[in-house]
């Protein structure tokens, strides 16, 4: 009988944003002893393993901060409520975070006047003589401040609360907040203590064979030493959302592709604010076990695209989960299969997008032909340790991006952040359609899963957008100032992330070179610019990778 014999927590407090693997040591039919994850889909003498996540939380509403959401508000901008903005956005965690915030906070209060049509004077009572040094707006438990922590029952609006849906536990409430062997802690976990469960499931009665076992973690607690070169109000999300969409509208770009969106991010903000600039949204989230009632845990890919110059023709999603449990079906014996999947699944996807121009048929010789351009859009997240899992959700992605290419003559766009530098095998496969059979990256292959080595190709034209750049001809100071940007072994940018411990390229924007030219790119950022913020994300930037932007026209196509 398969059975739990220990469960142990790595690390007794949990921190907001790194993941909590626990030890599991299961008891199997032979008697052995693994440590291995024993999902549904291999099941072991009829057994599978499941896992539950609580938080516990009291019936008690408490404020959030609006800038930092892991802390818990303190007082609150009465001149938001007297403007009509959401409560929610009037929330501070303390003095210096409001005042810290001040510049951009009080565009919610220009904006909100100038939709109400208020009267200016009361305007400039509100807001207009901060910093001046007179008592004004930041006067402490009085005036246009109310202290919440001397205050605790009131509430002027909604304020955040924790999802539905709980388990009564010893006369406390707890909610269920993961599904998966792993949890990465989130914001609302911050304060609460975390519980994990493990049972072993009979597979055909779908109930558990004994009781679970459990263990509860600490108070979970938040920590920016991963940016703390970045001062803490440039990294809430409230901040960094607002100077992220400035950024990317100005680019003006005609299709837009962001990777690691997290699901409410894209539902509450990205795609209501891109609508409002005329874009239409696609999302696939990635295929994550984990589910958090709040989707923070979830992110995914985001493909955006002007109305007025493209429409949706289709969208295919590709979930390298399914494409590992074909694999391993097809090649893997059932004994390793089990091995090969806790190896392969990785929750990985692509977003890829069919679209159809608007704008006639400028750049084509072909006139009255529909325009099509496929956009693919990826996030390969894989560990540095797992090269040959990280080749092989490159190959997937090319490999169906050729199905569509051998169905419709169709010029195609590939982007994304693919955690590969210049140089590695899934970079040679992209760039030049093949992999190099003596790189040393080949040789991690536990499964067998890259052999023949042969097999690693594609068909599809792809040049590198940026590595255009280098067969540009002509001298001039723009062009010297993007060359001493780009590394000329590579000619792939110096960097697209930077931060404090990596500096390197991992996003790349491929095209097809026959259906396709590039007639100008966005600038590279340098280095030694950015440095003096220390690294990414800054207040300026914020984001830990820059953007890549180019210009394409599509070329004739040769009739035959």
């Amino acid at each position: 009988m398969l059975s739990v014999v220990r469960v142990h927590l790595p690390s007794e407090i949990p921190i907001v944003g790194c993941e909590i693997t626990p030890y599991v040591l299961l008891r199997l039919p032979n008697g052995a002893i693994s440590t291995e994850d024993v999902p549904e889909t291999a099941a072991v003498d009829g057994h599978f393993m499941r896992y539950r996540w609580y938080r516990i939380q009291s019936d008690r509403k408490v404020a959030i901060c609006s800038v930092h959401p892991m802390e818990q508000a303190t007082i609150q901008c009465l001149g938001c409520l007297k403007s009509k903005i959401p409560a929610a956005k009037s929330y501070h965690c303390s003095a210096k975070c409001f005042s810290d915030a001040w510049q951009h906070h009080k565009v919610l209060h220009e904006r909100a006047s100038s939709a109400l049509n208020e009267n200016g004077a009361e305007e400039e009572e509100l807001f207009g003589r901060f910093g001046s040094g007179s008592s004004g707006i930041l006067s402490s438990g009085s005036g246009s401040m109310s202290n919440l922590g001397q205050s605790p029952g009131v509430n002027n609006g909604p304020v955040p609360l924790y999802p539905s849906g709980s388990d009564k536990s010893s006369g406390e409430t707890w909610f269920e907040v993961g599904r998966s062997q792993t949890y990465t802690p989130t914001a609302d976990d911050i304060g609460h203590v975390l519980r994990f469960e493990c049972a072993a499931v009979d597979t055909e009665k779908k109930v558990p064979a004994g009781p679970p076992t459990s263990i509860m973690t600490s108070h979970a607690y938040a920590t920016s030493d991963a940016y703390s070169y970045c001062p803490t109000w440039a990294l809430s999300w409230t901040y960094r959302r607002q100077n992220l969409m400035r950024e990317i509208i100005g680019y003006h770009a005609d299709i837009i592709c962001l990777q690691e969106v997290q699901l409410n991010h894209f539902e509450d903000f990205f795609a209501p604010e891109f609508d409002k600039h005329g874009y239409q949204a696609l999302y696939k989230k990635r295929t994550t076990e984990v589910y958090a009632g709040v989707p923070h845990a979830i992110d995914g890919c985001a493909t955006f695209f002007r109305r007025d110059r493209f429409s949706h023709v289709k969208k295919y999603e590709v979930e390298f989960n399914k494409a590992a449990q074909s694999l391993t079906d097809a090649i893997i014996p059932p004994a390793q299969k089990r091995v090969a999947l806790n190896r392969l699944i990785k929750d990985n996807i692509a977003l890829i997008a069919v679209l159809e121009a608007k704008f006639g048929n400028q750049g084509t010789e072909n006139p009255g032909k529909r325009q099509l351009l496929c956009v693919a859009n990826t996030h390969v997240n894989v560990h540095q340790d797992l090269k040959d899992v990280k080749l092989w959700e490159v190959q997937t992605l090319l490999k169906g991006l050729e199905k569509i290419a051998n169905s419709a003559d169709i010029p195609m766009l590939v982007c994304g952040d693919f955690n590969s530098i210049p140089g590695s095998t899934p970079h040679g496969l992209l760039a030049i359609g093949k992999v190099d059979q003596l790189h040393p990256d080949l040789a991690i292959d536990p499964l067998g899963i890259l052999r023949p080595v042969s097999k690693l190709t594609h068909q599809l034209p792809l040049v590198s957008a940026y590595s255009s750049f280098a067969r540009m001809v002509g001298v001039g100071y723009d062009l010297e100032h993007q060359r001493r940007r780009m590394d000329s072994g590579t000619n792939e940018p110096l960097f697209t992330n930077c931060t404090r411990d990596f500096t390197g390229t991992v996003d790349y924007i491929f095209y097809t070179a026959d259906s396709l030219s590039v007639e100008s790119l966005l600038e590279l950022l340098d280095e030694e610019s950015l440095r003096k913020d220390t690294a990414l994300p800054s207040p300026e930037w914020s984001s830990d990778h820059i953007a890549l932007l180019a210009e394409f026209r599509c070329k004739p196509r040769i009739r035959r």
